[in-house]
């Protein structure tokens, strides 16, 4: 009687196991990808320009909603409930001082704060397999970033005017569902609007809505447990290190959404499942995982990478 190795029962398993070929797959290319790499990169960076956009966003928002304060406080709260492992901690004074010393203030932030965006562009140029001669140069990495962080203000000014109109018309139960369909609507804005301006152009916009509805779903999720697992950490005696080991948790869990959501678009989009978990590359999603990931190291229009595989 013929008996089968683990490796091959469970590759068996899931070929009979349709849903679970999707999620596998999502895994696999992840692990190809070195993508708890690519995510730690993400939150590193996260944590080094955290500040220095808040700084740069209250100071402009100080000056668009200037003549109203209750708008203000509105965006500031929408702020403190994408990242509530800050609290009352999240600092929104924004610069002030000379025109000069304003403006150069500004520029410094900015620009300390634009290693996030470069780190989720390498991201993303990895998990779509972009070969290194077609990505971004310097200059414009650094535009898509700024690009990124004007759409995200607005959508978070938008967001905050819409969850006011929500908030004011209905109450109890009903505010409290409205409240997590306008979270959904908002978070998976954010993610599409992230996905889009990170992606190479390349890649179709209707090709990430699949990432952006589990991105969505997932981020709701984090946030609606987020402040009370929070509160649990900061009642504990952390001292000084109450704020930054949960704002490490948080931009870490954050990445990790990031990471597995745009992997699903990929795996999606291009079809790469069933994957094997175990053994040689035999499958034909394994291949072509594969060969895509070897001609990302294509650097130069003169240089070509071929991909075989040993049958």
């Amino acid at each position: 009687m013929d008996v089968m190795s683990a490796p091959r029962r469970f590759n068996a398993l899931q070929q009979r196991t349709r849903w679970l070929a999707v999620p596998i797959a999502v895994v696999r290319k992840a692990s190809d990808d070195s993508g708890g790499n690519l995510a730690a990169l993400v939150a590193y960076y996260g944590f080094f320009s955290l500040f220095p956009l808040l700084l740069v966003f209250t100071t402009i928002l100080g000056f668009v909603l200037s003549s109203d304060p209750g708008e203000q406080a509105s965006v500031q709260h929408s702020i403190r409930a994408q990242f509530p492992s800050l609290g009352s901690s999240l600092p929104i004074q924004g610069i002030t001082g000379s025109p000069v010393a304003l403006v150069l203030g500004v520029l410094v932030s900015l620009y300390a704060g634009l290693g996030v965006t470069n780190a989720a562009q390498n991201l993303m140029n990895t998990v779509w397999a972009v070969p290194r001669k077609h990505r971004p140069n310097f200059v414009q990495q650094r535009l898509r970033g700024l690009g990124l962080f004007a759409a995200l203000g607005v959508l978070f000014i938008v967001s905050t005017i819409i969850t006011g109109a929500v908030s004011s018309t209905f109450g109890g139960v009903g505010a409290k569902i409205a409240g997590y369909v306008v979270s959904l609507i908002v978070n998976g804005g954010l993610f599409f609007t992230a996905f889009r301006l990170m992606t190479d152009t390349s890649v179709a916009s209707r090709e990430l809505r699949s990432g952006t509805a589990v991105a969505a779903v997932l981020w709701t999720f984090l946030q609606s447990i987020g402040t009370l697992y929070i509160h649990h950490i900061k009642t504990t005696h952390y001292g000084t290190f109450a704020v930054v080991i949960p704002l490490i948790v948080w931009l870490h869990l954050g990445a990790q959404v990031f990471l597995y959501s745009a992997e699903v678009n990929v795996v999606i989009t291009r079809r790469l499942w069933p994957r094997n978990l175990f053994g040689p590359p035999a499958a034909t999603a394994d291949q072509e995982a594969r060969a895509a990931l070897a001609k990302t190291e294509e650097r130069s229009d003169e240089q070509t990478v071929d991909v075989e595989f040993e049958t």
